[in-house]
């Protein structure tokens, strides 16, 4: 009897595809739902990767380009009115300003250092949504998917007493495919949330240092802008 139970056992397709086309249908869905989620989060994350390492590079080649001595206005023209880097577009929007706050006379109107400081907060608030979307996706995918392949773990088991008490039997050729299927969630759920934590935590910190180098540009530039209005 042991040995024909194991005989069924091993004729069992405990593949990936053969428990997937085995489980009933919400657990078919759960995998689904898991595979997607998984599929998503890692785009998410490699076209954050991207975007970060070109947003440190284009910092980077700006701040050559600011201290390298040439003068704020020439440096204003050479970006044009529509720039493309986030570094430029801070620039752009303090040097616009200045440029608006000066009277025909040439005089400077009143309140010139207020609204170029909100200028550039409003263009670093804008490039920081930029910065950070998607990744709330991320911390979804990080919190919820264990829970859905725990979800799916309880259908598979309970799928398994369930052949159990129809065949009245217990040995392994009964038991196996369901447990399999459950533990098949569960691990399609930690697959999914497990990078999306890491990654999570990974491009936030990523984010909030490329946000306080901007900030830090900002403060530096207002800076400058201030003692040319007190000079």
């Amino acid at each position: 009897m042991e040995a024909e139970t194991l005989a069924l056992a091993h004729e069992i397709d405990f593949s990936f595809i053969g428990l997937f086309a085995r489980a009933t249908l919400i657990v078919k869905i759960v995998m689904i739902m898991l595979i997607v989620a998984s599929f998503w989060s890692w785009s998410i994350i490699v076209m954050k990767l991207m975007v970060y390492r070109r947003a440190r590079a284009e910092a980077a080649a700006f701040d050559r380009a600011f201290w390298s001595g040439e003068p704020l206005d020439g440096l204003f023209e050479q970006i044009g009115p529509a720039p493309s880097g986030s570094s430029e577009k801070i620039f752009a929007a303090g040097m616009t300003e200045w440029q608006r706050s000066h009277r025909e006379d040439g005089g400077l109107i009143a309140g010139a250092t207020a609204r170029i400081d909100r200028s550039m907060d409003v263009a670093i608030n804008k490039e920081a949504d930029y910065l950070r979307n998607g990744l709330t996706v991320l911390a979804t995918v990080g919190s919820s998917t264990p829970f859905i392949g725990l979800f799916g773990t309880v259908i598979g088991i309970m799928n398994a007493f369930i052949e159990i008490a129809e065949q009245q039997n217990t040995n392994l050729a009964v038991v196996a495919p369901g447990i399999a299927e459950a533990l098949l969630a569960t691990g399609l759920g930690l697959l999914a949330a497990i990078p999306a934590v890491i990654f999570y935590n990974k491009l936030s910190a990523d984010a909030d240092r490329i946000l306080h180098g901007y900030e830090s540009f900002a403060d530096e530039f207002a800076t400058i802008l201030s003692r040319q209005l007190d000079g």
